[in-house]
C-alpha cells in the first residue's frame, strides 16, 4: 500500500496543496492542506509519526507511547482500547492516526461522525511499516524526512532478506507471555520476521494474532529455538522454566533467547533492530551441534 498524492489547484499560489493517501481500510483520506495537529491512537503509530518527521505536530497520544522520549510529555487521550473522546475533541486535531485492530471501532466511527479525519493503519508485515512512513509524510508535509526513513528501512530489509533467505529453516517458538502461555500466530508481524530470518514459526498454522497455546503443544512441536519477550527490558525468569524439559531441542542446545518486546511487538522502524537480533539467534540455533 503506497501513498497516493494529488496536488490540487489553490486560489493562492503559496497555499499548501491538498493531499490524498489510501489507508489500510481502502479509504481515500483527503486533507485540504498537510495536517498540523495530530493524535496517535497506538504507541507504534506514535513512533512512526516521529520517524516520519512529524513528531512536532503531535498534540495527543495514548498510554504507553514512551518512544521517543519526547512522546512522554504529550497529553494522554486514554488507552488504545479505551479512548477518551472528550479529551480528543478538546485537542482539536485535524488528523487522527488510528489502529485498525487495536482501537474500538465504535470510537473511530464516532470521531468521523464528528468531522475528524481518521487515517486507519494496520501494518501486518515489515514492508507496510515503510508504507506508513511514506503516507504520514504525505499527510503532514514531511515527505523528505519520511522518504529518507522509508528508503533506509527498505534497504536494510532487503539486506536481511538476502542474508537469510536461503538458509536451512529452523523451528522457532516465540513466547509472548507465560501465564497464560501466548505465542505468535501466522498472521502477525513476528511470524513475518521469523520467516525473514529463515525460521519456521511452529504456530504459523494458527491464524490468530496471539494464540494461547499449551506446554504440551510446544513440546509436541519441539522447537529448535525459543525466543521470549516479556513486559520490560529484562530477560523474564519464565524463559528459563523450559529447562524443566531437557529433551526439548531448544533446551538441549542452549537456544533460549530474549529480545525486548518493543523491538518486535511494536510495528515500527525499530522492528528491524529486533529482526537483526532474532536472525542472529536463529542462525546460532541453526549451527548448534
Amino acid at each position: 500500500m503506497g501513498a497516493i498524492v494529488q496536488a490540487k489547484s489553490s486560489a493562492h499560489a503559496n497555499s499548501p496543496a491538498a493531499v490524498e493517501v489510501i489507508d489500510d481500510e481502502g479509504s481515500v483520506i483527503t486533507l485540504k492542506r498537510p495536517a498540523e495537529r495530530l493524535i496517535s491512537l497506538a504507541p507504534s503509530l506514535t513512533e512512526i509519526i516521529y520517524a516520519a518527521g512529524a513528531g512536532n505536530r503531535l498534540v495527543g497520544v495514548v498510554e504507553f507511547s514512551d518512544y521517543p522520549a519526547a512522546a512522554i510529555q504529550l497529553p494522554i487521550v486514554g488507552r488504545h482500547d479505551l479512548l477518551d473522546l472528550e479529551t480528543i475533541l478538546s485537542l482539536a486535531p485535524d488528523l487522527i492516526i488510528a489502529w485498525q485492530t487495536g482501537n474500538p471501532r465504535a470510537s473511530i466511527t464516532r470521531l468521523r461522525e464528528l468531522g475528524i479525519t481518521v487515517y486507519v493503519a494496520e501494518p501486518k508485515d515489515l514492508g507496510t511499516i515503510a508504507d506508513h512512513l511514506d503516507n504520514v509524510g504525505v499527510l503532514t508535509g514531511t515527505s523528505p524526512v519520511a522518504a529518507a526513513a522509508s528508503d533506509a528501512f527498505r534497504r536494510a530489509l532487503r539486506t536481511l532478506n538476502e542474508s537469510y533467505a536461503r538458509r536451512t529453516p529452523v523451528a522457532t517458538f516465540y513466547q509472548v507471555w507465560d501465564q497464560p502461555l501466548i505465542s505468535a500466530g501466522g498472521n502477525e508481524l513476528i511470524n513475518d520476521i521469523i520467516t525473514l530470518c529463515g525460521g519456521r514459526n511452529v504456530f504459523a498454522d494458527i491464524s490468530m494474532v496471539a494464540p494461547k497455546v499449551s506446554v504440551e503443544a510446544v513440546l509436541a512441536r519441539n522447537p529448535d529455538v525459543i525466543v521470549a519477550s516479556g513486559m520490560h527490558e529484562e530477560r523474564p525468569e519464565w524463559l528459563d522454566r523450559w529447562r524443566n524439559w531437557p529433551s526439548l531441542t531448544a533446551v538441549a542446545n542452549g537456544s533460549l533467547y530474549f529480545i525486548p518486546p518493543d523491538l518486535l511487538q511494536r510495528h515500527t522502524p525499530r522492528a528491524l533492530l529486533g529482526a537483526r537480533q532474532l536472525c542472529e539467534f536463529i542462525d546460532s540455533a541453526r549451527t548448534a551441534p
